[in-house]
């Protein structure tokens, strides 16, 4: 009894990871071995010496618990239900379509092409989305048969295409990253600012890759045909339309500088690109022919969704909206959108609602669960106990990333991010905080890393959902009418292999580098640098010192200068002659009452 009594934690979390590695569903695993071990510690807490502080009354806190800050009443989360609905009704609307088909073609006459489109439409949309489902079920069905029919390798273009899906987890507006600043305690402004920059890193990284295997295999990636560029050339006309907009967008700028002060670059950039895509809207509908047929789509294509990232992640880097008023607007606009392009029915609204209720129900019953169990799990000190195990670990810091990180690392083929995140990651922040580490900086790190629970063979939810939606068959393709042979779940899994390393070396990389992350901080302040100046106020004198004109004479032709202070002995006088004050009563007689 001693013993359980005094190991309670450890053996919690062990049963804990039974639970999960028997498959019981996560929500209701955390829950009951809460529960459970609550009951456990209750009965064994007179062993303990005083390690468990558990009695049955602590269960009333359950409630305040579910209703409270934490979970009914959380204003993050209710950011989750609004940026999955805006990517479900993005991709219902063939935006991933249309951006997949401009991007092929402006890339086509290279080696690699289609794959270099593949990992820029799939940054596109992580940063519209969110949602990594629905980025690789989208790039699946539209860019693998392409790839395939103009003999792209099997595994380079499945492992692109999961790769670029997974963008969704580390690039704004991604919900692991607002579900992380929530368990960390942090601000989701914060978290979106520091892993901007490394998601656009591991976006070069996966384009570097992609470079080195077209000039290593270059039969593994050809070049679009002739007859395959349906929108012709137009690369010239393209970057004259660039030089353009920002010719325009310079002189806005210069013309709003005085009135506008700081925000005269964003506001002149926004003019320049409306009025490139009026011209190119007008030339595409009168026949202007100002234009190439490759730069009007290409500016047509491009313009909506990267107005909709503005729209959601501007305002909330400049401190407009909330990333929850964020959400909100980001779901308008997507509606907006797809109605634009005659897509918005009552099935794709009625879809999209019925996900978003899904995958917003899954979160909450985690995060229930996560309540009950961390209640017990607190109760019996289990927080010490890991925060001992990890800060007791060689190395210090740096000891302390290395093992964690090989901790999420291992624990993502088992689990999914938001079950690493509602588990494993308040079990890990206390710890971090002690050493001194900047929590959005940790946050961004364990987002890098948990993107690799996508990847995962064979465990990866991406490569699921690519197995989903790729032949399984032979099929005749539609243009070419040649037999397609069908794509492996073992080609699949190589395929994913390279950019699992890629992300290993990302983590490094964050690690090696914080400033990456650490720039959502803004620059540096030096204190000594600081200057304040006060205004002069020469009618006040420091306290406790008499007033500079304290019995200075009058000036000349002036009226005598005010006593500085008043005789507080004296009753107060309003402009009348003073009383005389009354005389003494003489105590030595009797009162008189006449």
């Amino acid at each position: 009894m001693e013993f359980i009594a005094q190991n309670m934690a450890p053996i919690m979390f062990a049963s804990l990871v039974i639970f999960l590695l028997i498959g019981y569903p996560v929500a209701f695993s955390l829950a009951a071995n809460g529960l459970l071990f609550f009951f456990i510690g209750v009965l064994v807490s007179p062993y303990s010496g005083g390690s468990i502080n558990l009695a049955w009354p602590l269960l009333h806190a359950l409630p305040d618990n579910f209703y409270g800050t934490r979970v009914m009443s959380n204003d993050t989360l209710l950011a989750i239900p609004f940026f999955t609905f805006m990517g479900i009704v993005l991709e219902r609307s063939g935006m991933a379509e249309d951006l997949l088909d401009t991007i092929g073609q402006l890339f086509g006459p290279i080696r690699g092409g289609l794959a270099y489109a593949v990992v820029f439409v799939g940054a596109l949309l992580a940063a519209t989305t969110g949602v990594v489902a629905a980025s690789v079920i989208a790039m699946g069905l539209i860019s693998l048969p392409i790839m395939l029919r103009y003999g792209y390798d099997r595994r380079v273009a499945s492992g692109v295409i999961a790769a670029s899906g997974t963008l969704a987890q580390i690039i704004p507006p991604s919900l692991v990253l607002i579900v992380l600043a929530d368990q960390l305690g942090r601000s989701v402004g914060d978290m979106y600012a520091g892993a901007l920059i490394p998601g656009l890193v591991l976006t070069g990284i996966y384009v570097l890759y992609i470079l080195i295997m077209s000039i290593v295999r270059p039969n593994s990636m050809p070049a679009l045909p002739l007859e395959a560029r349906t929108l012709g050339h137009g690369v010239i006309s393209l970057l004259v339309a660039l030089v353009v907009t920002g010719a325009i967008s310079y002189a806005a700028y210069r013309y709003l500088a005085p009135n506008h002060g700081e925000n005269a670059d964003i506001l002149g950039f926004a003019v320049g690109v409306i009025v490139i895509y009026v011209v190119a809207i007008a030339d595409q509908r009168l026949g202007l022919n100002l234009m190439s047929k490759l730069a009007q789509q290409v500016v047509i294509v491009l313009i909506p969704p990267l107005a909709l990232i503005f729209l959601v992640l501007g305002t909330i880097f400049l401190g407009i909206a909330t990333p929850t008023e964020g959400g909100a607007m980001g779901a308008v606009g997507a509606l907006i959108m797809a109605a634009m392009k005659g897509r918005l029915t009552r099935d794709v609204v009625n879809q999209a609602l019925a996900s978003t209720t899904r995958l917003s129900a899954f979160v909450l019953f985690i995060l229930i669960g996560a309540r009950v169990f961390s209640l017990t799990f607190y109760g019996v000190n289990g927080h010490i106990w890991v925060e001992h195990l990890l800060t007791s670990l060689p190395g210090g810091e740096t000891g302390f990333l290395i093992g964690v990180n090989i901790l999420v690392f291992v624990l993502a083929f088992f689990l999914d991010f938001f079950e690493l995140a509602f588990i494993i990651v308040p079990l890990l922040a206390p710890a971090a905080d002690k050493l001194g580490i900047d929590l959005i900086w940790f946050g961004v790190l364990l987002g890098v890393n948990m993107q690799t629970s996508f990847m995962h063979p064979p465990f990866g939810f991406a490569l699921f959902y690519l197995r989903s939606v790729a032949a399984r068959v032979p099929y005749l393709d539609r243009i070419t009418g040649k037999q397609v042979a069908p794509v492996t779940t073992g080609q699949i899994y190589w395929g994913a292999v390279p950019f699992v390393l890629i992300q290993v070396i990302m983590i490094g990389l964050t690690i090696a580098f914080p400033q990456m992350v650490m720039r959502y901080k803004g620059p540096a302040v030096e204190p000594s640098t600081i200057d304040l100046k006060l205004p002069d106020m020469p009618s006040l004198s420091p306290l406790g010192t008499p007033p500079a004109d304290n019995g200075a004479a009058p000036a000349k032709g002036g009226a005598p200068a005010a006593p500085s202070t008043p005789d507080l002995s004296q009753p107060p006088s309003f402009g009348d002659a003073p009383a005389k004050p009354a005389p003494a009563p003489d105590l030595s007689q009797p009162p008189k009452f006449n």
